[in-house]
């Protein structure tokens, strides 16, 4: 019987020398993974919010910009005269303008009928009362509540530079004060 040299030959394990291999996490490290995925996602959640709702607004804008435009068009076409008709009569003038003068079919100066970001369809008046001395119609959303509140409140509107109030601004706190601080 040969013997395996000394290096090769199994020796004796005691118990100190067995390790425990550990797999997975405990109960406590899933806990506070999931705390501090909490607290980033309550930081950030309401200002992705925010900006979402100014992309609306945005949006809105551009679709009563896109409105104005074309009955600028449909006034370089009649005299400069907007029309002085209802709103839903402007959208078929606009989306349907018929023949002109000679017979001939006039393409249409909006493809489609415009809405806001809210599926609403905009609101028009001419002659402008919302403005002094207007010089365009007024042309406004009824904003994100869907309530016609004539241009005012939330509604987003072409005679405002400055907009709706809505969202309203929201002080930004920062932990461990009481007061507001205005971080913008």
């Amino acid at each position: 019987m040969t013997h395996a040299p000394a290096s090769v030959r199994s020796r004796r394990f005691e118990p100190a020398d067995i390790r425990v291999s550990r797999v997975g996490f405990t109960l406590v490290e899933v806990l506070l993974v999931l705390a501090i995925l909490g607290v980033i996602a309550a930081m950030a959640l309401p200002n992705l919010i925010g900006a979402q709702k100014q992309a609306l607004i945005k949006s809105t804008r551009i679709s009563i910009s896109t409105m104005e435009q074309a009955c600028k068009n449909h006034a370089i076409d009649h005299d400069g005269e907007y029309p002085q008709v209802a709103r839903d009569e402007v959208i078929n003038l606009l989306t349907n303008p018929g023949q002109d003068a000679s017979g001939k079919a006039t393409s249409p100066y909006l493809e489609k009928v415009p809405k806001d970001s809210w599926g609403s369809m905009l609101f028009y008046e001419w002659p402008n009362t919302k403005r002094p001395n207007a010089t365009t119609p007024a042309i406004w959303s009824s904003g994100p509540n869907k309530q016609n509140d004539d241009g005012g409140s939330d509604d987003v509107n072409n005679w405002s530079e400055t907009g709706p109030s809505w969202p309203p601004p929201t002080p930004r706190m920062i932990i461990g004060t009481a007061e507001p601080i205005d971080l913008e």
